[in-house]
């Protein structure tokens, strides 16, 4: 009996110029462009292969020469014609297609933006899907979920904007982001947490993704609190910084990090940070979205600090 193939990114039956996510058990609607050069050779799974044939020896003179590259170019041509025809046939159906039959899957190749997080909408405004990592997060009061985010993550935010005290630019009073962690082998929460809340503090008060400094850079930060957590039945934990920039009030980060209970229970990271400003959400909003943090389709299983949690690596 064949066994199902691991998460990964394989090529997407709908559409074989792309890659997408299989969670080990279906296809999810993540999609990728690969960054290497897409082979002909990876036709869509049942239809055969099509590779392009390296030119022959120089021999012959020019007449050999002129046709081993028409040869070539007929096999181009068909090989445009075959695509174009698989994409045609395809219906839409984000379903669709066999399981993917490539011996090895593409790993995600960047650790600060995971293939998480492409956001998944939900009718649901009270909540947010994060389809890949298998969890649902609650929308505190006076938050929403952002509709264009830079990267793939998926993403809470305060509706409000305000003029950054630093560079030019609009701030917000709070962001929560959740992604997956790649690029290290490392199962525990606690040490993932600590490695990722650095990041975290200069991701909303350092330098910004244009490279510009919103709050003038960070001054100094303190840690708040730290601790072991639990997050959607799981094990996890928690890192909590107050960072003070040279220009504003600054604010607080907090990182967590908690195994799935999905698929290949892939190491997941969610990222709350809120200004300690007038106008900005409470503390407790950053409680709020740990505790109510659900495996998809499991609304009785919670978290918290002091809760009971399922299996830990």
């Amino acid at each position: 009996m064949s066994m199902s193939p691991p998460p990964g990114w394989y090529p997407d039956p709908s559409h074989p110029a792309v890659e997408r996510w299989w969670d080990g058990s279906a296809w999810t609607e993540h999609r990728r462009t690969p960054d290497a050069t897409v082979h002909l050779a990876q036709a869509r799974p049942g239809l055969g292969a099509t590779a392009v044939q390296p030119l022959p020896a120089r021999t012959g003179g020019r007449r050999a020469r002129a046709v081993a590259l028409g040869a070539a170019g007929a096999v181009l041509v068909a090989s445009i014609v075959t695509g174009f025809l698989v994409l045609q046939d395809d219906d839409g159906d984000p379903t669709a297609g066999p399981a993917p039959t490539a011996p090895e899957p593409a790993e995600p190749t960047t650790a600060s933006a995971s293939p998480t997080a492409s956001a998944s909408p939900t009718d649901d405004p009270d909540t947010l899907t994060d389809e890949l990592n298998g969890i649902t997060l609650p929308v505190p009061d006076g938050w929403e979920k952002a509709e264009h985010t830079v990267g793939d993550e998926l993403t809470l935010q305060t509706p409000n904007t305000y003029e950054c005290p630093g560079d030019p630019g609009f701030c917000r009073h709070g962001t929560i982001t959740t992604r997956t962690v790649t690029g290290t082998d490392e199962r525990s929460p606690e040490k993932l947490a600590r490695r990722d809340i650095k990041d975290a503090a200069d991701a909303a008060y350092d330098h910004d993704a244009l490279d510009r400094e919103p709050f003038g850079g960070i001054a100094r930060h303190t840690q708040v609190k730290s601790g072991t957590v639990a997050v959607a039945g799981r094990g996890g934990y928690f890192v909590r910084w107050r960072v003070h920039t040279e220009k504003g009030p600054g604010g607080y980060v907090q990182s967590v990090s908690f195994p799935s209970s999905s698929g290949s229970e892939a190491m997941v990271v969610v990222r709350i940070s809120i200004d300690a400003a007038d106008g900005a959400p409470p503390l407790s909003d950053i409680d709020e979205v740990v505790d109510g943090i659900r495996p998809i389709g499991d609304s009785g299983t919670g978290g918290g600090v002091g809760s009971s949690v399922g299996p830990t690596p």
